[in-house]
């Protein structure tokens, strides 16, 4: 197993990529903390992980604020005793431009999305310093890279993840800290259904969306969560302040 003895945190990993994550990680080994605000559904994921045999918590957690944030580390570190892997993952993705974006949406994105990947990473980081080691995961986006119309929150806190992750990489290098960036495109996860929902056709909206995949389909969350296993083991080693693209091939031009 390519995580055994390993301590995971997992952001959002209640459901999607995150709850594919959690699911995964258990399977290869790791004891995992899920974090999500959601109880109900991280509840329903931790009973999965203990029926299958793995060992795990839930973690109510906003990660947008900075008690829960501190509190989901010291939880993690109370029953597990370290840290390996933190795989900020949470996020919101509302509709709209800077214009349709009220400011209160505009400021839960920015504080879940970016602010909430830097108050983990800023807790965390200390106890990796001590082990010495640990690995960063960042869930960024195709939008991290290339803008998309009616997403300026989105693309915006996006491109701020993909920047924050480089820089925890080059800062931590030295405490043998790893951080890198997956760049999902469009993955079959509730928040894709609850974007395509808000179409007027959503089901021309999907197809619009699938074409712009050189393999012509929407990605599961487990493409994703098996990318994450990848960067969370020793089988990346070398692989620092990278941004991968789980994305069918979208980033590479449009079919």
């Amino acid at each position: 197993m390519k995580l055994e003895g390993r301590v995971a945190i997992i952001t959002g990993g209640n459901s999607g990529i995150g709850k594919a994550s959690s699911l995964l990680f258990a399977r290869e080994g790791a004891k995992v903390a899920i974090a999500a605000r959601d109880a109900a559904k991280g509840e329903k994921v931790l009973r999965e992980i203990k029926k299958e045999g793995g060992d795990a918590i839930f973690v109510k957690t906003d990660v947008s604020k900075s008690k829960d944030a501190k509190a989901l580390i010291e939880r993690t570190v109370s029953t597990y005793g370290r840290i390996d892997v933190l795989f900020n993952n949470a996020a919101l993705s509302p509709v709209g431009t800077v214009l349709t974006t009220s400011e209160k949406e505009w400021r839960a994105v920015i504080d879940t999305n970016i602010n909430g990947t830097f108050l983990c990473t800023r807790f965390a980081i200390p106890h990796m310093q001590k082990q010495g080691s640990g690995s960063i995961i960042n869930t960024g986006s195709i939008n991290s890279l290339m803008a998309m119309k009616d997403e300026a929150a989105y693309d915006a806190s996006k491109g701020g993840v993909l920047m924050l992750t480089r820089a925890t990489a080059l800062d931590f290098a030295k405490d043998n800290i790893r951080a890198n960036c997956i760049l999902p495109g469009a993955i079959d996860t509730p928040m894709l259904r609850d974007i395509l929902g808000q179409a007027a056709n959503p089901k021309q909206a999907e197809a619009d969306l699938v074409r712009k995949h050189a393999l012509a389909r929407v990605g599961t969350p487990e493409e994703v969560a098996k990318v994450a296993l990848f960067l969370a083991s020793e089988d990346s080693s070398f692989v620092t302040g990278a941004a991968i693209p789980v994305d069918g091939g979208m980033l590479g031009g449009w079919p």
